[in-house]
């Protein structure tokens, strides 16, 4: 069993690329078109390191955006401590390393002819393709959340104008007001983010004058990650601010109100200053209208290799995949993209592809000097599916010195910066 403190210390990108045991650079491969969607933590790993692996191959990554702004850390720019610039990333890194970078809009996806058209245009034809389209919401999943809706009563769970927008009604709101987020159900993107939000938003109201304010979450699930810590966590920081509403408890919301803003539960009914609703989830849109999603919306694969199990030669990779045990966080999406990566590698090498490892650590920051982790190791078990290592990981200690939730929360910020280096150069 690997010792807690070590897991933690070595965690982040590196160590995940040793532990895959991924082929080396090695030149004589054919030039493989490999056109690799999406820009975010995965699909730019998966484009860097294809290329790294399989140096003669043509590597091409398409994205609409010129940047792309992180939501891991973003709930930060919701308590003061960062601003978008810290968490905007560009492609200029990639280009450098040979990765031919395409800023454009994939329109239509072929996965039996391995085809992309694109909004300017283009038409690329690829020997693999890899597609990291990340989530997609289940719009009026709740009654009365649409996508217009949004635009007043933000998600902010694609970091950037929505992050904004939440800010600017955090700082609006009174002394005394009450903030109400509504979490999710599982799965979505990153478990444990709107316990970590909520603790954020509390850290930005104690010090910035709106001590006697309230956070509520509504939560359908009647548990969550590292669900003690948090409650440990939001009371020594938080006193009695955040509040955590589960399902058995009144917590499932069932329908809102755009324009009053009224928040109709199971037992109750709300009328919060500031209303943050985190919808339920399925795989980007893209996968979907290219057929590569199941009957629950997400994408499934292939545990050895994250080939799609619908399409031979196409890899899905991130947040969209239904990838067994794996939580949807950004550690996670690196790891699959390294492995699909060292999986084309091999097949265009003519070499036998490694045996992978999976690994996912997440940390939380619920204040600046204050932080807790939950780490896993993954394995193919006997099912065919990616379960978690009995023994392997762990979760930060209960009722730990303060001191090191102090070094906890500077590992998770030194994680940050390892894997965004890892990833975009």
């Amino acid at each position: 069993m690997i010792e807690r403190r070590e897991f933690i210390q070595r965690a982040g990108a590196a160590a995940a690329l040793a532990a895959l045991g991924l082929p080396r650079r090695s030149r004589g491969a054919a030039a493989a078109r490999v056109v690799v969607v999406g820009g975010g933590f995965a699909g730019a790993t998966a484009a860097r390191y294809t290329r790294e692996y399989a140096p003669d191959a043509e590597v091409t990554l398409i994205e609409k955006d010129e940047a792309y702004v992180s939501c891991p850390f973003s709930n930060e720019v919701l308590s003061g401590e960062r601003d978008i610039a810290s968490l905007t990333f560009g492609y200029a890194g990639l280009a450098r390393r040979g990765v031919h970078v395409v800023i454009d809009e994939v329109l239509d996806l072929d996965p039996a002819a391995k085809t992309v058209k694109t909004r300017g245009g283009k038409t690329l034809t690829a020997d693999f393709l890899v597609v990291a389209p990340g989530i997609a919401f289940r719009w009026n999943a709740i009654p009365g959340y649409d996508e217009a809706a949004s635009e007043t009563i933000p998600h902010a769970w694609k970091a950037g104008p929505q992050t904004l927008l939440l800010r600017r009604q955090i700082e609006a709101m009174r002394d005394g007001g009450l903030l109400v987020i509504v979490a999710p159900p599982t799965p979505y993107r990153c478990p444990p983010g709107p316990y970590e939000r909520a603790a954020q938003i509390a850290h930005y109201l104690t010090h910035h004058g709106k001590g006697k304010s309230k956070v509520l979450i509504l939560d359908p699930k009647d548990s969550f990650s590292k669900r003690p810590l948090f409650l440990e966590g939001w009371k020594h920081n938080y006193g009695d601010m955040v509040e955590w509403r589960p399902g058995a408890e009144g917590g499932k919301v069932e329908s809102i109100d755009p324009k009053t803003r009224v928040v109709r539960a199971e037992f109750d009914e709300y009328r919060p200053d500031v209303l943050n609703v985190v919808p339920p989830q399925k795989a980007g849109l893209l996968a979907e209208k290219s057929g590569l999603t199941d009957e629950r919306g997400w994408c499934p694969i292939v545990p050895e290799s994250f080939e799609s199990t619908r399409a031979r030669g196409v890899y899905v990779v991130g947040d969209a995949t239904s990838a067994g045990a794996m939580a949807k966080a950004a550690y996670s999406s690196n790891t699959q993209a390294k492995v699909a990566a060292a999986h084309i590698a091999s097949t265009i090498l003519g070499t036998r592809p490694p045996r992978p490892a999976y690994t996912n650590t997440c940390w939380s920051l619920l204040a600046p000097d204050y932080g807790i982790s939950a780490a896993s190791i993954y394995t193919i078990g006997p099912e065919g599916r990616i379960i978690e290592v009995p023994g392997a990981g762990g979760y930060s200690p209960e009722n730990a010195p303060i001191e090191q939730r102090r070094r906890e929360a500077e590992y998770g910020k030194s994680w940050y910066e390892n894997i965004t280096r890892d990833t975009y150069g």
